[in-house]
Protein backbone atom coordinates (compact mmCIF):
# COMPACT_ATOMS: atom_id res chain seq x y z
CA UNK A 1 0.00 0.00 0.00
CA UNK A 2 1.22 3.03 -1.15
CA UNK A 3 0.28 7.03 0.13
CA UNK A 4 0.48 9.42 -3.16
CA UNK A 5 0.73 12.79 -2.28
CA UNK A 6 0.07 15.62 -5.27
CA UNK A 7 0.31 19.21 -4.92
CA UNK A 8 -1.43 20.50 -8.35
CA UNK A 9 -2.38 23.53 -10.28
CA UNK A 10 -5.90 24.63 -8.51
CA UNK A 11 -7.66 24.80 -12.21
CA UNK A 12 -7.05 21.17 -13.10
CA UNK A 13 -9.10 19.63 -10.76
CA UNK A 14 -12.19 18.41 -13.14
CA UNK A 15 -9.61 16.20 -15.29
CA UNK A 16 -7.80 15.04 -12.17
CA UNK A 17 -10.86 13.86 -10.86
CA UNK A 18 -11.78 12.11 -14.04
CA UNK A 19 -8.45 10.90 -14.79
CA UNK A 20 -8.23 9.69 -11.21
CA UNK A 21 -11.61 7.52 -12.16
CA UNK A 22 -11.39 6.90 -15.49
CA UNK A 23 -7.68 4.56 -14.13
CA UNK A 24 -10.19 2.90 -11.22
CA UNK A 25 -9.12 5.10 -8.59
CA UNK A 26 -12.79 7.27 -8.12
CA UNK A 27 -11.70 7.93 -3.93
CA UNK A 28 -9.43 10.34 -2.71
CA UNK A 29 -8.71 13.61 -0.09
CA UNK A 30 -8.85 17.12 -1.70
CA UNK A 31 -7.78 20.08 0.34
CA UNK A 32 -9.39 23.09 -0.86
CA UNK A 33 -6.21 25.70 -1.53
CA UNK A 34 -2.98 25.43 0.20
CA UNK A 35 -0.45 27.98 -0.36
CA UNK A 36 3.04 27.28 -2.15
CA UNK A 37 5.35 27.86 -4.58
CA UNK A 38 8.33 26.49 -7.01
CA UNK A 39 12.12 27.54 -6.94
CA UNK A 40 11.38 29.66 -9.86
CA UNK A 41 11.18 33.55 -9.32
CA UNK A 42 7.32 34.44 -11.45
CA UNK A 43 4.08 35.57 -11.11
CA UNK A 44 1.76 33.95 -13.82
CA UNK A 45 -0.41 37.50 -14.89
CA UNK A 46 3.25 39.21 -15.04
CA UNK A 47 4.83 36.69 -16.96
CA UNK A 48 1.92 36.87 -19.40
CA UNK A 49 2.72 40.49 -19.69
CA UNK A 50 6.53 40.24 -19.71
CA UNK A 51 6.10 37.54 -22.52
CA UNK A 52 4.22 40.31 -24.49
CA UNK A 53 6.87 42.66 -24.15
CA UNK A 54 4.36 45.03 -21.91
CA UNK A 55 7.04 47.61 -20.37
CA UNK A 56 4.57 48.03 -17.02
CA UNK A 57 4.87 43.74 -16.31
CA UNK A 58 8.86 43.69 -16.93
CA UNK A 59 9.19 46.80 -14.05
CA UNK A 60 6.26 44.23 -11.98
CA UNK A 61 9.12 41.78 -11.59
CA UNK A 62 9.59 40.76 -8.14
CA UNK A 63 12.48 40.16 -6.31
CA UNK A 64 11.07 37.47 -4.53
CA UNK A 65 8.21 34.52 -5.91
CA UNK A 66 4.38 35.04 -4.34
CA UNK A 67 2.94 31.94 -2.85
CA UNK A 68 0.49 30.80 -5.61
CA UNK A 69 -2.81 28.81 -4.70
CA UNK A 70 -2.32 25.06 -5.49
CA UNK A 71 -4.57 21.79 -4.65
CA UNK A 72 -3.05 18.98 -2.54
CA UNK A 73 -4.10 15.68 -2.89
CA UNK A 74 -4.12 12.45 -0.94
CA UNK A 75 -4.75 8.99 -2.20
CA UNK A 76 -3.88 5.63 -0.87
CA UNK A 77 -3.99 3.01 -3.74
CA UNK A 78 -2.63 -0.65 -3.30
CA UNK A 79 1.04 -0.67 -4.38
CA UNK A 80 -0.27 -2.49 -7.85
CA UNK A 81 -2.21 0.99 -8.96
CA UNK A 82 0.94 3.27 -7.85
CA UNK A 83 2.08 3.91 -11.50
CA UNK A 84 -1.18 3.75 -13.01
CA UNK A 85 -2.31 6.75 -10.61
CA UNK A 86 1.05 8.73 -11.27
CA UNK A 87 1.05 8.79 -15.15
CA UNK A 88 -2.87 9.71 -14.39
CA UNK A 89 -2.07 12.59 -12.37
CA UNK A 90 0.95 13.41 -14.65
CA UNK A 91 -1.12 12.75 -18.05
CA UNK A 92 -3.99 15.70 -16.54
CA UNK A 93 -2.04 18.26 -15.08
CA UNK A 94 1.08 18.42 -17.55
CA UNK A 95 1.45 21.48 -19.30
CA UNK A 96 4.92 21.31 -19.39
CA UNK A 97 5.41 25.05 -17.96
CA UNK A 98 6.75 26.20 -14.56
CA UNK A 99 4.25 25.11 -11.46
CA UNK A 100 2.43 22.01 -13.32
CA UNK A 101 2.74 20.34 -9.78
CA UNK A 102 5.11 17.55 -7.57
CA UNK A 103 3.80 13.95 -6.28
CA UNK A 104 5.15 12.44 -3.88
CA UNK A 105 5.23 8.79 -3.11
CA UNK A 106 5.07 7.43 0.54
CA UNK A 107 4.64 3.82 2.08
CA UNK A 108 1.22 3.47 3.59
CA UNK A 109 1.55 1.51 6.60
CA UNK A 110 -1.77 0.47 7.11
CA UNK A 111 -5.71 1.56 6.22
CA UNK A 112 -8.58 1.20 8.56
CA UNK A 113 -12.47 1.41 7.39
CA UNK A 114 -13.80 3.69 10.01
CA UNK A 115 -17.48 2.29 9.76
CA UNK A 116 -16.34 -1.43 9.65
CA UNK A 117 -13.15 -1.73 11.96
CA UNK A 118 -11.78 -3.50 8.24
CA UNK A 119 -8.17 -2.83 7.42
CA UNK A 120 -5.74 -3.88 4.78
CA UNK A 121 -6.04 -3.47 0.75
CA UNK A 122 -9.28 -3.72 0.79
CA UNK A 123 -10.78 -0.62 2.69
CA UNK A 124 -9.15 1.15 -0.82
CA UNK A 125 -11.84 -0.45 -2.81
Amino acid sequence: MKTIIAILRIDTMNETKKALADAGVPSFTATGRVFGRGKGKWDAKVMEGVKNDQPEAIALLAPEPRLRPQRFLTIMVPDSKVKTVVNALIKSNQTKQPGDGKIFVLPGLEAYSVRTGEKGDSVLD
